[in-house]
């Protein structure tokens, strides 16, 4: 089982769904042709960390990995909500782009744009508010 947290002082959404993981968080290291663009986004994505991994501090274009500060606590993908927005919406076009060729069925494929657009609520309570969001995920 594989959950991924979306948080922020607004709201917060824990997506239990392996599928979310592989088809979404992993979308980017499937074999598909996508813009530099699409690619870009996807990277984001790509780069949340594991609760329990030893991350260093990184950055990206809108985004950062903040590591653990203590044992109580663990690495996230810290960025803007617009960020993560623009990912997920990434993630969900091209995922239903190629559904085919990423080998996902009709129920996961469902399972998922219901769960994005879980997450896409919890981005735009996190914009209403100011905040910035933190992501990361769990096995």
């Amino acid at each position: 089982m594989i959950n991924v947290s979306v948080g922020s002082p607004a709201g917060t959404c824990t997506v239990a769904n392996p599928a979310f993981y592989r088809y979404v968080l992993r979308l980017g290291e499937a074999p598909l042709r996508v813009t530099s663009l699409d690619r870009a986004q996807l990277d984001v994505l790509a780069n949340v960390p594991h609760a329990y991994a030893d991350e260093e501090e990184c950055a990206g274009d809108g985004w950062r990995i903040v590591p653990a500060m203590s044992y109580e606590d663990w690495p996230v993908l810290e960025a803007t909500p617009q960020r993560l927005r623009a990912a997920f919406q990434t993630a969900r076009r091209v995922l239903w782009a190629n559904a085919g060729p990423v080998g996902i069925s009709a129920v996961d494929m469902i399972a998922i744009d219901t769960e994005i657009e879980s997450v896409l609520g919890v981005l735009r309570q996190a914009e209403a508010g100011g905040f910035s969001v933190n992501v990361s995920y769990v096995s």
